[in-house]
């Protein structure tokens, strides 16, 4: 249905949702975590709502972004358009050398090799501790500013500016990536996904569309990584690990499958509640295991399927009233 919605519209709920969101939260910098973090959803579901790929190795692109950006800003005099470029092109460059190795197994064993590529890159972090800060983390991280020469230079210091310039991002991206879900590209996408053999089978190179999600989701996701490193001023070496993953993955699967909107659906709710969760109990980590358990018992499609069907039978509904005398 979100398919034949002209791209304006979808400008505008990217609009709004990053201009509400600083009005109902009670901080800016819980905001602009839901909208990086939407973005590294929107990445993972590149792979597993559309294509079918179920990957652990989302937190190796995330970590590898906020460690790219952070030594481009302690080291290099780029400004935060350009650090934030390269930085996609690299993270990019990984997933596509994962995803060569990764899809030549299916099932598990696809699983388990992005999990041991993650892995790896945990503990290569983790030993490069001169370049890395090691279990330390990256630290005294600074966020790089706009500059437009002979004209204005942007600092984004304060906790306004910054969550501005992650919303004007978030925005450009959801666009393209909502575009691109809806181009040729994304039908090819969720073919593969129903039905592998028969995309094959009619003429698709199902290996070169898998590499090119690939790349997408790496270059989206080490943007996610580098903007939460530039959020923090420190880019921690949990970023990397598993846990990570798993929390990207929790929230694709919170939000919905296959759907845009519900990348950033899900990142809301998981944060949201974790915040308010953290407030009532020490292992509010258990709620959200609950709250997993709920969704996958009574919202199978996630919170954006259950809400949109929930839509359609209001409008049924409303629809029955209207056609009484």
């Amino acid at each position: 249905m979100l398919n034949n919605i002209p791209l304006f519209v979808h400008f505008l709920a990217a609009l709004a949702i990053a201009a509400v969101l600083p009005m109902v939260l009670p901080s800016y910098v819980l905001a602009t975590e839901i909208l990086l973090f939407g973005l590294a959803v929107i990445g993972c579901n590149l792979l597993l709502g559309y294509t079918g790929l179920l990957s652990f190795g989302q937190a190796l692109f995330f970590g590898a972004g906020a460690y790219f950006a952070g030594l481009m800003s302690i080291h290099l005099n780029f400004d935060i358009v350009s650090t934030l470029v390269i930085t996609m092109v690299l993270g990019s460059l990984i997933a596509v050398f994962v995803g060569f190795f990764a899809i030549r197994r299916a099932g598990i064993y696809f699983i388990m090799l992005t999990l041991a590529f993650a892995q790896l890159g945990y503990y290569i972090a983790f030993l490069a501790e001169p370049v890395t800060g090691g279990e330390d983390g990256l630290l005294d991280i600074q966020r790089p500013a706009f500059s437009v020469p002979f004209v204005a230079k942007i600092e984004f210091s304060s906790d306004l500016s910054f969550y501005l310039l992650t919303g004007i991002i978030f925005v450009l991206v959801f666009v393209l990536m909502q575009r691109l879900v809806s181009s040729p590209l994304g039908t090819v996408l969720r073919a593969i996904k129903q039905n592998e053999a028969r995309a094959e089978a009619i003429g698709y190179n199902v290996t070169l569309y898998k590499i090119i999600v690939f790349a997408f989701s790496g270059a989206i996701t080490a943007l996610a990584g580098a903007l939460y490193a530039f959020m923090l001023k420190f880019a921690p070496l949990s970023n990397i690990d598993l846990e990570t993953s798993s929390q990207i993955l929790f929230m694709t699967i919170l939000g919905g499958l296959g759907s845009i909107y519900g990348s950033v659906l899900g990142s809301a709710v998981f944060l949201i509640a974790s915040d308010f969760f953290a407030e009532l109990w020490p292992r509010w980590m258990i709620l959200l295991g609950l709250l997993l358990i709920f969704v996958m018992l009574y919202m199978p499609g996630g919170v954006s399927k259950s809400l949109e069907s929930l839509f359609h039978k209001l409008s049924a509904a409303n629809g029955k009233r209207g056609k009484k005398p």
